[in-house]
């Protein structure tokens, strides 16, 4: 099914002539037919969007989407309301509700099925990186959104100038902005000659070679890097439902198909950059949420948690392309006695520059982790025994080799580090259907360091992983 939708009507014959519409359209349809029922429905069912006659025996489309936009679970769910006549004071309080359109009877079909595509697709977008929001809150990983919003920037562009200046005036009573005029035929270059506009007002030509100006514009900002993300409304001079579901379905986020309203337009603009601005929070609390996940807040190194997937993906690859590699757990030498000494910030101190030290020893394609407290592994892909060896010892030298200058102390300290280094498994082990999974070469590596330490620490021990640890 292409997605769940909830009608709200309540005239049966309304819901039975949307239904087959939609249905027809492989949409799964439920309906209700009072606020009371349809909230009751979207709690059962978790609709996609909401169709909703603006009437309604209990309230008003507006009503219910106040009710959507007052619970966490539906405060970005789609309502598309159907009105029986034009009420441009009505419309504009239901716009100003949330609700993302308001439809006139007789709805035409393809654009009713044309704005149902974008709803859905834009509620599924904000809900996927939602989930992953919410995760990172369950985790502890979000961060609070910032409270500053900058002034935004407008940019309008059409075929003649004139008229868009006029706009320009009148908008300036409803909604403060930086606006900027831009011709058709120059609107691409002037767009990406500066910063990015916050939105993008595309005044749609009667002309049909112009049209076709503007929808291709349209698919090109949306290829863009620059400006796949800005809030993007098409402004309808004569009403063309075909050409106002190919804006949609090419992208752009909102039409107008009943020609410039200032007030109208203003609305708008404020709705589609309150969600892109919190699409954006979302992007960036994820972004957070990943590093957090994946890396040590401490060092900067990759933590346990990145580390043991990835070593699964090299154990795959390593058997795929018959390449060995090589892996080393290290670990700091009486590091209790720095911490007890100079305290655990020094301690800190010195956990940092190791790592730093390890990553300037190690080469760029190797990965380095922290997976315990002064405990590290170092990934060594593509690399034979002999390149194991040298970049094992290279590690230990560049701990051992100069003293650390710690807080605390009066003098440089001597500290080192002692290395268990393990090979994956040969060829003809694969073969035998020997098994290797990242536990087991962990422990092949922690035997090998053990021995190390045993024989006085500051030192590499080499073992291959199907043997036991070299003394």
């Amino acid at each position: 099914m292409q997605g769940n939708i909830l009608i709200v009507d309540g005239i049966s014959t309304n819901r039975i002539v949307l239904k087959v519409k939609l249905t027809a359209a492989f949409y799964q349809v439920v309906q209700a037919g009072t606020v009371v029922e349809a909230l009751e429905m979207i709690t059962k069912h978790k609709p996609d969007l909401v169709l909703t006659a603006m009437n309604l025996p209990d309230g008003t489309a507006a009503d219910l989407c106040t009710y959507l936009r007052k619970m966490p679970q539906t405060a970005t769910l789609p309502v598309l309301a159907v009105a029986s006549s034009h009420n441009p004071e009505r419309r504009l309080a239901t716009l100003r509700a949330g609700v993302c359109d308001v439809m006139n009877k007789p709805v035409n079909e393809t654009l009713l099925l044309g704005r149902v595509r974008n709803m859905i697709r834009a509620h599924r977008t904000f809900a996927q990186w939602q989930l992953r929001e919410d995760t990172n809150c369950a985790l502890g990983l979000a961060e609070a959104p910032g409270e500053f919003i900058r002034p935004i920037a407008v940019s309008i562009i059409g075929n003649e100038a004139a008229p868009l200046q006029g706009w320009v005036r009148q908008l300036l009573p409803h909604m403060r902005a930086s606006y900027c005029v831009t011709l058709l035929n120059e609107a691409l270059a002037a767009l990406n000659a500066g910063a990015p506009p916050d939105a993008i007002v595309l005044a749609l030509p009667d002309n049909l070679s112009q049209s076709d100006t503007c929808l291709r514009l349209i698919s090109a900002l949306r290829a863009s890097a620059l400006m796949q993300d800005i809030a993007l409304l098409v402004i309808q001079k004569t009403e063309d439902p075909l050409q106002a579901t190919s804006a949609l379905d090419l992208g752009a986020d909102d039409v107008m198909t009943g020609g410039f309203e200032a007030a109208e337009l203003a609305v708008r603009i404020d709705i589609l950059l309150k969600r892109k601005r919190q699409l954006a929070h979302l992007l960036q609390s994820v972004h957070t949420g990943l590093q957090a996940a994946a890396y040590d807040p401490l060092t900067g190194l990759y933590n346990r948690r990145y580390a043991m997937p990835y070593l699964s993906g090299l154990i795959e690859r390593s058997a795929a392309t018959q390449i060995s590699f090589a892996v080393i757990v290290a670990d700091m030498d009486h590091f209790k006695r720095i911490n007890d000494l100079y305290g655990h910030a020094s301690g800190d101190a010195v956990l940092v520059e190791t790592a730093r030290r390890l990553r300037r020893a190690v080469r760029g394609s190797d990965m380095v982790a922290r997976i315990g407290g002064e405990e590290f592994l170092i990934a060594l892909p593509a690399a034979d025994v002999i390149t194991a060896r040298s970049l094992a010892h290279r590690i230990c030298d560049a701990i051992g080799g100069t003293p650390f200058i710690i807080p605390g102390a009066a003098d440089p300290v001597h500290i080192t580090i002692s290395l268990g280094l393990a090979m994956s498994k040969a060829p003809f082990q694969a073969e035998r259907g020997i098994p290797e999974t990242p536990s087991t070469l962990l422990d092949h590596a922690d035997k090998a360091l053990y021995a190390a330490k045993m024989q006085g620490r500051n030192r590499v021990n080499f073992s291959l992983s199907q043997a036991s640890p070299a003394a």
